[in-house]
This record gives C-alpha cells, structure tokens and sequence, in this order.
C-alpha cells in the first residue's frame, strides 16, 4: 500500500504545481497614463516637456486639449472658440505637427448614433481649427463613441465629461 499513497502524493503535488504555474503575474510596468510623455523624448530634465512634443502640448493647453459639447449637440460655443483658437497657435509655431480630433459621446445612445455623433463633434472642431488657418492636410479625424469614456458613472456629471472632442497631436 505505501506505492499508491506516494502516487497520489506525487500525482496531487505535480497537479498543484502544474496550476501554480499558470498563474499570472502583474506587469513589471504598467503602462503611462493618457497624456502622460510615451519616451524619454518627450521630456526634457527636471520632466520639462520638449518644445513641440503631445507632452509640450498637453501641458501648454492646461485643459484645452479638450472641448466639450451639451446632450445631442456638436456646435462649437464661445468657450470651445477660445480652446480650439489655443489650439490653432500651438499647431501653427509646430507646421510640421500633425494631429488626430476625437470624438466621443456619452453612453446614452446606441451605438451606430454615438459613433456618428463623435464624428459630427470631431469634425466641428477640425473644421474650426481649419477656419483658424491649420493646414486640413495636418489634422484628422476618428470617432470612439460612446466606447472610451473618461469618467465611469451614469449620472448628469459623467456624460457632461464624456461629451466631447480631444486633441492630439501626432508626429
């Protein structure tokens, strides 16, 4: 009797084993935050942004990266003016930049009409930048829709965050 005992001993810590390797193991890293500088070149000494970097321009906009729209609206208001005119300036000391307009929706909708109305907002902003002199060739366009939100939540304060247009720039 002592041979089967140690079989199942042995079988039972090979299985035990066997699991414990498939056992997974937390990054070594995790990835930067959005906006946050993706290589050493974005970031001079002492984490001062590189003139002409997204680090440079993120930190330059101090918030005006982004506009935001009200519930089923894409116009552009007084307040998106004053960003999207920022916005223009930064791009015109960097011609060689280009740049990406995303646009999202909250999570109201479906999901073809949300996709459709992150384009609509994306475009509004790309072609208010295009009226402020940025070359149309520099800038594109995608929609996320209602798939990347910045704030998780179903209330009034989440959608008012997740309504909008977010430049960013591309090499």
């Amino acid at each position: 009797m002592p041979a089967p005992v140690k079989l199942g001993t042995l079988l039972l810590l090979s299985g035990a084993l066997a699991i414990s390797a498939c056992k997974t193991k937390p990054p070594k890293e995790l990835p930067p935050e959005p906006g946050a500088p993706t290589s050493s070149t974005d970031t001079g000494q002492l984490g001062a942004a590189v003139p002409g970097s997204q680090a440079d321009f993120v930190q330059i906009m101090a918030g005006q990266d982004t506009i935001y729209f009200d519930t089923d609206r894409y116009d552009i208001d007084s307040g998106d003016q004053a960003a999207l005119a920022k916005q223009a300036q930064w791009l015109a000391r960097y011609p060689a930049k280009r740049a990406t307009v995303e646009g999202h929706s909250d999570e109201r909708g479906t999901r073809e009409y949300n996709i459709a109305l992150g384009e609509r907002r994306a475009n509004a902003a790309k072609n208010y930048l295009v009226s402020l002199g940025v070359d149309p060739s520099r800038l594109s366009t995608v929609s996320y829709g209602k798939e990347r939100p910045v704030a998780l939540g179903s209330d009034q304060q989440a959608w008012a965050q997740n309504r909008r247009a977010v430049t960013v720039t591309i090499d």
